[in-house]
């Protein structure tokens, strides 16, 4: 289900001679890109090569924005082909959301936040219907004339976290790191995101999986902790020196759902 990927890795749709590497890759979804990594010319030839048999993998389908010439062709293609879900970018309000929504006739959509406008009607939008929200955090910079920084963006990663809670769906979906040659940002990218609620990331490069991977598992020390809290009984007590009631129990249990088994990172 699209709700629960954390890291699901984008391939171009017009290159699917690479569908199968990177259902390989570690990936836990892969997503087929008819937008920013396909050129104009390659528009018809990538949505003729979508597939989903190549993989028992999750597998999302970015279409071309809403007013592009691509959109609707893009549209019915994937309403043919019923992919785990279909990624619109440049979602901006609760109107266009729905619109695409009812057109794929069940197919989930993740609306990908790209713009000042996305922005401002992200709770409207979380509320229309959709499976998720992700955050197009490039795209946004450039919307905004603003850095990407962490600092810079964390209102925005906020309210997109809080947006999603308040219409009680799954929380979104972090962006991609554009860094490759250091995969610690990657890691550092993802595990400030999750710091922050969100429980995955856009990943651009087979290499950014595992990072991404270990950044939203909770660590061995994560997992201690709440056997501890949980251990404690009920009521006020005292953990590690700290206060623990029923709030603190709460994030226990989140921790060890999150670490499923019981294996975790590091």
């Amino acid at each position: 289900m699209v709700t629960d990927i954390r890291a699901p890795l984008f391939v171009p749709a017009n290159r699917p001679e690479r569908f199968a590497k990177a259902a390989a890759s570690g990936a836990d979804a892969v997503i087929l890109d008819l937008e920013d990594a396909v050129a104009a010319e390659a528009k018809d030839r990538a949505r003729a090569a979508l597939d989903t048999g190549f993989t028992d993998l999750p597998v999302i389908v970015r279409i071309n924005a809403c007013g592009t010439e691509w959109h609707e062709a893009d549209v019915a293609a994937v309403a043919a082909l019923r992919p785990a879900g279909v990624i619109l970018p440049k979602a901006e309000d609760a109107e266009m959301v729905a619109g695409v929504a009812a057109a794929l006739d069940g197919v989930p959509v993740i609306a990908l936040v790209e713009t000042a406008r996305g922005l401002a009607n992200a709770r409207a939008m979380a509320a229309a219907g959709v499976a998720r929200l992700a955050f197009g955090s490039v795209d946004f910079c450039a919307d905004l004339a603003c850095a990407h920084l962490r600092e810079v963006l964390l209102p925005v990663r906020l309210e997109l976290v809080l947006a999603s809670r308040l219409a009680g769906i799954a929380a979104p979906i972090d962006g991609v790191t554009v860094q490759l040659d250091d995969l610690s940002v990657s890691h550092d990218d993802a595990a400030h995101a999750r710091a922050l609620g969100m429980t995955g990331k856009l990943c651009i490069h087979p290499r950014q999986i595992t990072e991404v991977r270990r950044a939203f598992a909770p660590t061995e020390k994560e997992i201690d902790w709440a056997r501890r809290v949980i251990a404690s009984g009920d009521g006020a007590a005292s953990v590690d020196g700290a206060m623990v009631d029923e709030p603190v129990r709460i994030r226990a249990r989140a921790i060890l759902a999150e670490a499923g088994s019981g294996a975790g990172r590091s």
